[in-house]
């Protein structure tokens, strides 16, 4: 199963998703975590030192390597500059596993049984040249080829705002955790993410923090209604975690401990469509192409669709 945490900035999404992250480690699950936040702290989060969260490679600065890399011998991609963030595999394309020995999962470290990327930072050299999306299409390409297996887990923590809506981001996710606090901003931007998802079948949960009364609570519940899955109060714990402190799940209290397998159990309640994953992603491609990356790219690019080709356990792998 693919997860993102998105929410607007100051939410928690970044601690809230490392703890998910924390919890389905403990369970022995594989997981794979992407911090694809503008802010890059999940590395932190998760208990790596800051002088080695900030070595892992960015994703987003080998781009080239991994278009390369994942087109394989596709005859609809002609060469590596003719891929897009959009590019949906086809045949010939090469697919990615969990326990792939690849160059996209080299560029992962490991934390704690977890397999940690980072798309990577907004930096200097970017100001004034370029977006976050072209360090976010990277994960993008990544999900569109990874074929996850029952039990295994990607679970990415997104950057603030509605960034995850550019280009059919969001619906290479099995499930949304939009992370919301008893506010009426946050009761705002669920009624923005749920606008933007609703006609195309992806899951949101919301996952309801900083909730520190019954008051609280009954806000969230009054404004979200059913989608509310489970809430999280306040947690010395994670301002401890935050501090630097040693952290591990058992100083959580019940509520939360139980919250973070009300998560897993949502996740794993939500069926694989296989065939769905492939019709959006050729669905977004097409509106990325005419929009935009036909004429930035000098061809026609929706003729990179394979009609015969479905992602899953059963397409091939690509040479």
């Amino acid at each position: 199963m693919k997860v993102a945490f998105v929410g607007k900035g100051g939410s928690g999404k970044t601690t809230t998703s490392s703890l998910f992250i924390r919890h389905l480690a403990a369970e022995r699950a594989p997981v794979v975590a992407i911090d694809a936040d503008i802010n890059q702290h999940l590395g932190v989060a998760l208990g790596m030192p800051e002088e080695q969260s900030a070595d892992v490679p960015a994703l987003g600065a080998h781009l080239a390597e991994i278009k390369e890399y994942l087109r394989g011998d596709n005859p609809r991609i002609a060469s590596a500059d003719e891929m897009v963030k959009t590019t949906p595999p086809g045949r010939g394309s090469r697919l990615l596993r969990f326990d792939g020995h690849d160059p996209v999962h080299a560029l992962s470290r490991q934390v704690d049984g977890v397999t940690f990327m980072a798309t990577g930072p907004f930096d200097e050299d970017d100001l004034g040249v370029s977006c976050y999306h072209g360090k976010t299409g990277a994960m993008e390409m990544y999900l569109n080829h990874l074929v996850d297996g029952p039990g295994e887990y990607v679970v990415a923590d997104m950057t603030a705002g509605a960034d995850t809506f550019a280009s059919g981001l969001f619906t290479r996710f099995d499930v949304l955790f939009l992370v919301v606090e008893p506010t009426r901003k946050g009761v705002a931007v669920y009624r923005q993410y749920t606008g933007h998802a609703s006609d195309f079948g992806v899951r949101i949960a919301v996952v309801g923090n900083k909730v520190q009364t019954a008051e609280d609570e009954a806000y969230l519940r009054e404004h979200v209604g059913p989608d509310l899955l489970a809430v999280i109060g306040h947690q010395p714990a994670v301002r401890a975690m935050e501090q630097g402190r040693p952290f591990d799940l058992d100083s959580l209290d019940d509520a939360a401990r139980k919250a973070l397998r009300c998560l897993q159990d949502e996740v794993d309640a939500q069926p694989k469509d296989w065939a769905r994953y492939q019709r959006q992603a050729n669905e977004f491609h097409v509106r990325n192409a005419e929009s935009w990356a036909n004429k930035a790219v000098g061809v026609d690019l929706t003729r990179q669709i394979d009609p015969g080709f479905v992602l899953g356990p059963d397409a091939p792998m690509g040479a």
